[in-house]
């Protein structure tokens, strides 16, 4: 039960803990957290794959901290530890890079490259000042550069006297974990501090919403899905009235109406039967087409649905997933979309699926790239896989984008988004 009311790691706060080996990047988590989430040895190399820890972090809010394995790792191994090391630049909200008080090095500097220029704010930490002096060189060229950095040490044994002076647990602790919040707060991203609307903003305060919720086979018993969870809290936090239904019992359900819904929201796979029962006068749209807006790109989205017709046979289709499940049949992914899309075209395309993190870097060979809702991922990285497929020349959508499309109701479930529905008309 407690892990039902935890905030999805979708919106929290992602913040990197990136350096080289040894250099107090898994001492300074368990200082944050105040637990001992990684293990700490004087081994270079201790941790070698990226270590999670969602926590709240007052005054700023539900965070993810990922603690990576040592940029500078070496051997076959370690090369394979960089690599998912590297793969965490892609959802990293805020930077956290460590080094030695008395070290920098390339591995520094190819970092605050890769943060900058992905426009990721990042800052850095000068570890280990009861051991060393930061370098005054080093200190004024992040000055020019305009890179906050500050300076800690996380040294924790009790009472332990170093070069006469007595360092204690507490004190340090405190004061590390305190310097270490302010910082991050000034580098909170806009999107945080103001994040764009879920649904709340198509619902005025006289008006109310209708939710239409079909019983979906992969749903743990019990539960409706995230998506769906997102938008009916995100209407909630707003006051807004809602009435949820399924799409067996809309009908009669927008019978008894003593007033009109300002907008019905429906599972994709509803849309049919949803489009059959509903008013053309009353807005209509999908959750995930609201996710394309909320995590993604609406219209990049949308441009990409409108290549499924330009596909030829053998064509390569990548089906990307966020989560990984356990397929069942019919699985909307697998089976749903790609039966549509024979149909639609009269011939088969050749699918890919992928699930997790493990979305491929190489996309050339994939003519579409059709995505899931991304409601388990951060907005940052599923802007990221759109700008992959956009820089690698190939088109991206959405399921619920793609399924409005393939069912002939895109212009219409695009109507709550006049500047999306824009661009459709642009394009035909």
């Amino acid at each position: 039960m407690q892990a039902l009311q935890k905030t999805p790691r979708g919106l929290r706060l992602h913040i990197a803990i990136f350096g080289r080996r040894n250099v107090g990047k898994s001492t300074l988590l368990n200082v944050l957290t105040r637990q001992d989430v990684s293990i700490v040895s004087d081994v270079a190399g201790t941790t070698t794959d990226p270590v999670e820890k969602a926590m709240e972090l007052l005054p700023i809010g539900p965070v993810l901290f990922i603690d990576t394995a040592g940029i500078d790792d070496i051997g076959a191994l370690g090369e394979k530890r960089v690599s998912k090391t590297y793969k965490v630049f892609d959802r990293a909200d805020i930077i956290i890079l460590v080094t030695e008080a008395n070290a920098w090095t390339f591995y520094e500097k190819e970092i605050i490259f890769e943060a900058e220029n992905r426009k990721i704010p990042i800052l850095v930490v000068f570890n280990k000042m009861d051991l060393f002096s930061t370098k005054k060189e080093v200190k004024k060229k992040l000055k020019e550069e305009g890179v906050p950095y500050c300076e800690i040490s996380c040294f924790f044994s009790e009472n332990t006297e170093i070069n006469g002076k007595v360092y204690g647990y507490s004190k340090e602790k405190w004061a590390v974990t305190a310097l270490l919040k302010q910082k991050i707060i000034a580098l909170l991203p806009k999107d945080f501090i103001t994040p764009p609307p879920l649904a709340s903003d198509l619902v005025s305060g006289d008006g109310f919403a209708v939710l239409v919720i079909p019983i979906d086979k992969e749903a743990p018993k019990g539960r409706i899905i995230l998506p769906q969870q997102q938008v009916l809290r995100d209407l909630l936090d707003k006051n807004e009235k809602i009435l949820v239904v399924n799409e067996k019992n809309l009908l009669e359900a927008i019978c008894d109406l003593k007033e009109r819904p300002e907008i019905i929201i429906t599972d994709s796979q509803a849309f049919g039967e949803v489009f059959s029962h509903v008013p053309g006068d009353i807005l209509t749209t999908s959750f995930s087409i609201l996710f394309a807006r909320f995590k993604g790109d609406l219209i990049d989205l949308v441009k990409g649905a409108n290549t499924i017709d330009k596909l030829k046979p053998q064509d390569n289709v990548l089906i990307a997933e966020a989560c990984t499940h356990h397929p069942i049949g019919d699985d909307i992914g697998r089976e749903k979309i790609p039966g549509w899309i024979k149909k639609r075209l009269g011939f088969d395309i050749d699918f890919d699926i992928s699930s997790g993190r493990d979305y491929p870097q190489e996309l050339e060979k994939y003519k579409l790239i059709i995505h899931c809702g991304a409601c388990t991922l951060n907005r940052r990285e599923m802007l990221t896989r759109i700008y992959k497929a956009k820089s690698q020349g190939v088109p991206i959508t959405n399921y619920g984008v793609a399924i409005a499309h393939l069912h002939g109701r895109l212009e219409r479930a695009l109507e709550p988004f006049p500047y999306a529905r824009a661009c459709l008309e642009d394009i035909c």
